[in-house]
C-alpha cells in the first residue's frame, strides 16, 4: 500500500468486493499509522507524541445487538463499556444502549462512540464494521456479542484494515485461539467458554465426588467450546468421560439423553447451553428421577429467570435454600457477577451501574468494563490516541482498575487474551436487596471457590491454542 494513501480511501476502494485484497496491509505503512485517517506524514490531529499527555479524540466504533431477543447481550457490552469509561472519569455511567454517537471525556481525551446495532448477525457486524472503518474513520473497534459476528469482523476487517480490535462480549475460546481471528492488534478482555470450562472443570474434578461425566452441547461453536474445554480438563484431572452428545439449539427431547447419562454411569453432566436449549435440559432434570449432578456456568439474568421460574414450578413458591439443597444443580463458575467481588473498584462500579440502568451488573460486564478501562489505560501510557499505539500498549498489559480487583485482568503476550480468576457459586433464591435490580428468582451465592487467573486460560503450549504472535 502507498504511504500516501489512507485507510479509508483503500477500503473504499476494494468496496463491496471484500476487503481480502488488503491481506498483509499493516497500518505501520499508512502516512498516519492507520489511526486517525490524515494522508500526511506529521502527527495526527488531536495526538500527542509518546512520552507527554494525550489530547483529542478517540473514535471507537461500537458493535453490539441491541434491539432483538438477545438486545439484553448488546446492552450489558455497552453499558459496561460505558462503565469502565465513567470509572476513569470519575463520573457516573451516562451511555445508552441505542444507535448513534456518544461521547465520553476521560481527562483531556474524547472518546467518541459510533454506536451501531448488529441484531445478532455476522452478516450485518461485518458490513457496520465496514462502513465504521471507512466512513467514520474510527481508530479502534469494539464488540459483538456474537462469536459467529466477533470471528468474522476480526478476519474479514480488523485484520484486513489494521484496525486494533476489542472484541466482547463474545465468548468462544476459538475467536483468540484460531490463526484466522487472532492477531497482533484483535484483544479481548471478556472471559470465554474455555476459561468457563476450565474452572468448571477443575472444580468438579477437585472439590466434587464425581468421577464419572457425560458431556452435553449445542451444536455450533458456543457448546463446542464448552465440551471440548470441560473434556480437556477433566480428562487431565482424572474424571472419566462416559459419554459426548452435541444437539441443536432449541433441542428438547431430553429424558431419553437423560437416560443416556444414567445407562453410560454418569455421576454429573455438563450443559453447554443458552438459554435457547437450558430450560428444556432442566426441565427434564427436574422432572425425572436423576442422582447426578449437573454442572456448567452461571448464565445472564435471562437465563436465570427462566431456570428460576422452572424451579419455582417444580418446588413452589416461595423458593427457599431448603428446597434448593439437595437438588443436585450447580455448583456453578461464573465469569463476573455483581456479588463475586469486595473492593472498591467493584463497589464504585455496582452502586453506579444500578443507580444508571437499574439493574446490577451481569455475567458480561466486567469483561466489557475492563475492555474500556484498558483502552483508556493505553491512550494514557502511551501518550497517543492513535489506535496503533493504544494497541502497542495494550500488549501483555495488566489492567490496572477493573471490577476483579487492582490488576485483575492481563492481555496475554501469546493470544491478546486476558486471563482473569473465575469464581464459583452456589444457586440461591434471589436475596430481598437485590429483588429490584435482578429479575431472577435465583442468583449465585457468594463464591464456594475461587480459581486463579494463572489456571482459567488456554496455555499457549495447548494443543488447543494455535495463536502465536
Amino acid at each position: 500500500m502507498s504511504p500516501g494513501i489512507t485507510r479509508r480511501r483503500a477500503l473504499a476502494t476494494v468496496g463491496a468486493a471484500g476487503l481480502a485484497g488488503l491481506a498483509g496491509c499493516s497500518s505501520s505503512t499508512d502516512g498516519d499509522g492507520g489511526g486517525n485517517g490524515t494522508d500526511t506524514d506529521t502527527t495526527p490531529t488531536g495526538t500527542t507524541m509518546e512520552g507527554t499527555n494525550a489530547a483529542g479524540t478517540v473514535k471507537i466504533g461500537v458493535l453490539q445487538p441491541i434491539s432483538g431477543d438477545l438486545q439484553y447481550y448488546g446492552q450489558q457490552g455497552v453499558w459496561g463499556f460505558s462503565s469502565g469509561l465513567a470509572y476513569k472519569a470519575g463520573e457516573e455511567p451516562s451511555v445508552t444502549a441505542e444507535s448513534g454517537s456518544q461521547t465520553v471525556t476521560v481527562g483531556d481525551v474524547d472518546y467518541e462512540l459510533y454506536i451501531r446495532d448488529t441484531q445478532f448477525s455476522a452478516d450485518n457486524a461485518q458490513s457496520l464494521a465496514t462502513n465504521l472503518v471507512t466512513g467514520e474513520d474510527v481508530d479502534m473497534l469494539f464488540g459483538c456479542a456474537s462469536s459467529g459476528a466477533a470471528s468474522r469482523v476480526a478476519e474479514t476487517v480488523a485484520k484486513q484494515a489494521g484496525v486494533p480490535y476489542m472484541m466482547g462480549p463474545a465468548a468462544s475460546a476459538s475467536a483468540t485461539a484460531t490463526a484466522e481471528t487472532c492477531g497482533e492488534q484483535i484483544f479481548r478482555a471478556s472471559e470465554n467458554t474455555a476459561m468457563d470450562a476450565r474452572s468448571g472443570g477443575k472444580y468438579v474434578a477437585r472439590e466434587s465426588d464425581v468421577s464419572r461425566v457425560f458431556l452435553f452441547g449445542a451444536d455450533y461453536s458456543f457448546g463446542r467450546a464448552v465440551v471440548n474445554n470441560y473434556e480437556s480438563v477433566l480428562r487431565n484431572e482424572g474424571v472419566e468421560i462416559v459419554g459426548k452428545r452435541f444437539v441443536p439449539q432449541g433441542y428438547g427431547e431430553w429424558e431419553g439423553l437423560l437416560d443416556n447419562a444414567v445407562e453410560a454411569g454418569a455421576e454429573g453432566i455438563v450443559g453447554g447451553f443458552t438459554v435457547a436449549t437450558l430450560p428444556a435440559l432442566f426441565t427434564s432434570y427436574l422432572q425425572g428421577d436423576y442422582d447426578f449432578t449437573v454442572f456448567g456456568g452461571f448464565a445472564t439474568e435471562i437465563t436465570n429467570n427462566v431456570v428460576g421460574g422452572l424451579l419455582q414450578n417444580q418446588l413452589g413458591t416461595p423458593l427457599t435454600q431448603e428446597k434448593l439443597d439437595g437438588l443436585g444443580v450447580g455448583p456453578f463458575t461464573t465469569r463476573y457477577h455483581w456479588n463475586q467481588y469486595d473492593n472498591e473498584i467493584n463497589n464504585t462500579f455496582v452502586d453506579r451501574y444500578v443507580n444508571a440502568y437499574g439493574r446490577v451488573p451481569d455475567l458480561f460486564t466486567s469483561g466489557t468494563f475492563t475492555a474500556a478501562s484498558a483502552i483508556v489505560q493505553g491512550v494514557e501510557e502511551s501518550g497517543s490516541t492513535d489506535g496503533a499505539d493504544i494497541a502497542s500498549a495494550m500488549r501483555e498489559m495488566t489492567v490496572t482498575d477493573t471490577p476483579k480487583g487492582e490488576g485483575g485482568y492481563t492481555f496475554q503476550g501469546y493470544n491478546n487474551q486476558a486471563r482473569s480468576e473465575m469464581t464459583v457459586a452456589d444457586v440461591v433464591p434471589t436475596a430481598d436487596e437485590w429483588s429490584d435490580a435482578w429479575g431472577a428468582a435465583v442468583q449465585p451465592s457468594e463464591p464456594v471457590a475461587r480459581v486463579s487467573a494463572d489456571e482459567t486460560t488456554i496455555p499457549a503450549d495447548s494443543d488447543e491454542m494455535n495463536c502465536s504472535l
